[in-house]
């Protein structure tokens, strides 16, 4: 295959995946924006802002894994392998795939955890201007956004120096998840096909 041929053959596939994520992406963020909003509807405020750090800590989370992957190198998972280390295919995969894992993770979670985060402050502030009448909800809405925002980009910046320092332990972490979905639950997050990194 020429280079154009494999440019039109990336190009064509990138549309796919463009169109693939962005589909899936409206009606996962419409399905958990559900389920999220009744939840805490029913909730005290305490568990509400329990449930609010858990989605910040989940953007985090994704968003260390996105970098990671973009960060690594093939080579010392290709060591790992003849060594027979049973997760090192996997952590290739990660790697191999890097633009749709750092997509998902940085983009897609990284997005859903944001406007979620911005819907439950939203319904917290709702939450104590019924307990406490005296509260002005102007004020309330602003701290809470601050702080919404405060705790996400400090959390990011945080993870960005961890995913540049640990990214072989992280991608090799997250390669034994895969491994477990893959073995025991049949689920396969990538086809066998080889692609290379882009």
């Amino acid at each position: 295959m020429g280079k154009k041929e494999e440019e039109r053959a990336s190009v064509k596939y990138n549309y796919k995946w463009v169109f693939f994520i962005s589909i899936w992406t409206f009606f996962m963020a419409v399905g958990i924006s559900i389920i999220t909003e009744n939840l805490v509807k029913n909730l005290d405020i305490a568990i509400a802002f329990f449930v609010l750090i858990l989605i910040i800590l989940v953007g985090i989370v994704f968003d260390i894994i996105g970098i990671a992957v973009t960060t690594a190198e093939e080579k010392p998972f290709h060591a790992m392998a003849a060594n027979k280390v049973r997760e090192a295919k996997y952590a290739i995969k990660l790697v191999r795939n890097a633009g749709q894992v750092s997509n998902f993770c940085n983009d897609v979670i990284g997005d859903i955890c944001g406007i979620l985060s911005g819907a439950l402050g939203t319904t917290i502030v709702y939450k104590l201007m019924g307990i406490y009448t005296i509260i002005n909800a102007t004020a309330l809405t602003i701290i809470i956004s601050s702080l919404v925002a405060s705790f996400t980009v400090g959390g990011k910046a945080l993870g960005k120096s961890i995913a540049l320092i640990y990214h072989e332990k992280i991608i090799y972490s997250i390669a034994k998840v895969i491994m477990v979905f893959e073995n025991n639950l049949n689920i396969r997050l990538f086809s066998n096909e080889k692609n290379n990194k882009r």
